[in-house]
């Protein structure tokens, strides 16, 4: 009720309801709860942060720090990471402590510690001075704060995921690439001709070392992931990344394994550490050095150093290259293939270049994905030596690579995309930075992911090309000496440009499907290869899924759907059953038919309407794989050299091509 200026009381037309008041209090009901405490905004900030740290029971637990304190556990802890960054002209690595410098608390104090390098020491300098700010194992969202405050160009997309520019370099620099050349290396690894490693002496390495290293001691803060390579629990490596980028800490979060907090206890000194100083560049007066870029790998001290360039494949494909060298010495097989598994535990290896469809056949919805890219094959089974994926985004789309489109989200890395500067969406289709943009994301954002990575050995192994000149058959079976052949020649098909209408395809070779990564001579990987195939029962398979009916410009691509049906024969045992009859020149079983695959497909001569053109094109193609296999010839396997021999039988039948 309310009164009017004549005092006469009037209603409302529509009255609020009314309010309900505390009978105690008469007041209205407050649900605000009780003030905090801080006097300050800051006080506030600490109250909203729950200190975290390891919270696994210790009770039985074997190791460097089964019985220490929290804070003794930390000083060892930094001690490690002091020791990773000590320089040769120090006695001792930097004075580090725990957490960024923007931060006003600073709980832990000095590290004390001892080094025993023989060089000559400095025992006083400014740079004993200052501490240097440790950011450890942090978690994806302390990371995007990191990039989003201090490092320009990292935006947060529509989905959730982080978009980041790697600088000048959007890609790897395989020319800058360098290894160390010694009394071990001379020996072990392969060199020269067609081979992917460069040396560089021992003295070189330090020299850049000592550069990489002076640069990270001289920022205010270091990012340092201390993770894992490889999921057979029993031949793991311990890797401890130092760079000075939120963007690569966290690139290097998903694609290594990422450690429990019970494990990153007693994680102890790494196996292999490396240094990421990509913002700084390498001295070009130093000897071996040809650009501003050098990445380099020192297998006797277990280090890789990186100046020059911030393209965080460096780190992934490096790591991947010391695995390369260090799984064999274990009988190991390290392997550049993609990896599934059926729900009866049939485990299949996919080889293939780019182009060829080793991320689309290898994801099936019907199988385990236990991997993308990086394998190993043990005597306990194949295990994936990563902890993420690192997918290309040009093009991408929901229809297409659904689950690829649904791993982009909160915690991704997503590499030189081009997004909407209002709405953030990625516009995939942009090319503007780079064609080769990229997504790093956990495994574990693949639906169908196998965790852990593991499976039992391998049943198939497929070689995929795609053979753009259209005389490979859509599926082959392999003797164990083709297998390794083909293995060996890492054949696909690129198709050249159109300015002047159609020209030729080029045919590529990459060694063992992976070049630019192995250290040994690609026949020790093959001999490893069929050795366990032979030991496990796997068999082989070459699956064309390039052109038919003719070369690139006349003939056909093979129907994706046709290459399904092929694969899922070989997944099922059917294809084993088939009847088989052997082509001329390569000498490849072929199937005489498979269910839901037209039967004149099988056999490339059938498609092709000139069989003249077919021969001619034939015989070119097996002369490219000749040429190509002269690079490997001269390397003997076994002291009678037979192993060699039979590997060179199982290529082209090179009297035909005389005749």
């Amino acid at each position: 009720m309310a009164a009017n200026g004549n005092g006469v009381s009037t209603t409302p037309k529509s009255p609020l309801a009314r309010i309900q008041t505390q009978k105690n209090g008469g007041i209205c009901h407050d649900d605000s709860g009780k003030p905090v405490k801080a006097q300050t905004i800051d006080e506030l900030h600490s109250l909203q942060r729950k200190r975290s740290a390891p919270t696994t029971p210790l009770d039985g637990v074997q190791g460097a720090f089964a019985t220490i304190s929290e804070d003794e556990r930390q000083r060892q802890q930094l001690q490690s990471i002091s020791a990773s960054l000590a320089s040769l002209t120090r006695g001792t690595g930097p004075k580090v402590v725990r957490g960024d410098p923007a931060g006003k608390v600073q709980s832990v104090s000095h590290v004390a510690h001892h080094h025993h390098i023989e060089a000559p020491t400095i025992s006083v300098s400014d740079s004993s001075l200052k501490f240097t700010h440790v950011l450890y194992n942090l978690s994806p969202a302390e990371l995007y704060e990191q990039a989003i405050k201090y490092e320009k160009g990292s935006f947060i997309t529509s989905t959730g995921a982080l978009a980041t520019l790697s600088g000048a370099k959007t890609g790897r620099s395989p020319r800058d690439k360098r290894v160390v050349i010694d009394d071990t290396t001379q020996d072990e690894l392969w060199w020269g001709k067609g081979s992917p490693n460069i040396e560089m002496d021992e003295h070189t390495f330090m020299v850049n070392r000592e550069r990489a290293v002076d640069y990270l001691n001289s920022l205010d803060k270091v990012f340092v992931n201390d993770q894992f390579l490889n999921w057979d629990p029993q031949n793991r490596i311990k890797v401890r990344i130092v760079s000075a980028r939120a963007y690569h800490s966290l690139f290097m979060h998903n694609m290594c394994i990422r450690p429990t907090p019970e494990e990153l206890e007693n994680f102890g000194t790494p196996d292999f550490t490396i240094y990421n100083a990509g913002q700084f560049p390498c001295n070009r007066y130093t000897h071996y050095m040809t650009s501003s870029t050098s990445i380099d790998l020192n297998l006797a001290r277990r280090e890789m150093v990186i100046l020059g360039t911030q393209y965080a494949g460096e780190m992934k494909k490096g790591l991947f290259s010391v695995m390369h060298y260090l799984m064999p010495m274990r009988q190991i097989l390290s392997l550049h293939s993609g990896c599934n598994m059926g729900k009866d535990g049939d485990v299949a290896l996919f080889f293939g270049l780019s182009g060829t469809g080793k991320t689309t056949l290898s994801t099936d919805h019907n199988r385990y994905l236990i991997g993308d890219d990086e394998h190993c094959w043990s005597d306990n089974g194949v295990s994936n030596i990563e902890g993420g994926c690192y997918a290309k985004c040009i093009d991408l789309s929901r229809e297409k690579e659904p689950d690829i489109w649904n791993a982009i989200k909160f915690g991704t890395v997503l590499e030189n995309v081009v997004f909407d500067e209002h709405t953030r969406e990625v516009d995939y289709g942009d090319k503007s930075v780079t064609e080769n943009t990229r997504a790093a994301y956990p495994i574990e954002y693949i639906p169908n992911a196998k965790i852990p990575c593991v499976g039992p050995h391998p049943k198939n192994v497929i070689l995929l090309a795609c053979d753009a000149f259209g005389v490979l058959p859509p599926v082959s079976k392999l003797s164990l000496a083709q297998t390794m052949y083909h293995f060996i020649s890492g054949y696909t098909a690129l198709v050249a440009g159109t300015e002047d209408g159609i020209k030729e395809p080029t045919a590529t070779f990459s060694a063992c499907f992976g070049a630019a990564f192995i250290m040994l001579h690609p026949t020790k990987y093959a001999a490893m290869l069929a050795e366990k195939m032979q030991k496990h029962g796997a068999t082989g398979w070459l699956v064309n899924t390039g052109w038919s009916g003719g070369s690139y410009g006349s003939g056909n691509r093979i129907k994706l759907p046709y290459t399904r049906k092929i694969i899922d024969a070989i997944h099922s045992g059917s294809l084993l059953n088939a009847t088989y009859h052997k082509t001329e020149v390569f000498g490849l079983d072929i199937p005489t038919e498979i269910e839901g695959v037209p039967s004149e497909i099988l056999h490339p001569e059938n498609t092709w309407a000139d069989k003249k053109a077919y021969k001619e094109t034939l015989l070119k193609l097996a002369g490219l794989f000749k040429k190509n296999f002269e690079t490997f010839t001269n390397y003997k396997i076994g002291k009678d050299n037979k192993l060699t021999e039979e590997i060179l039988a199982a290529g082209p039948n090179f009297q035909f091509l005389e005749q």
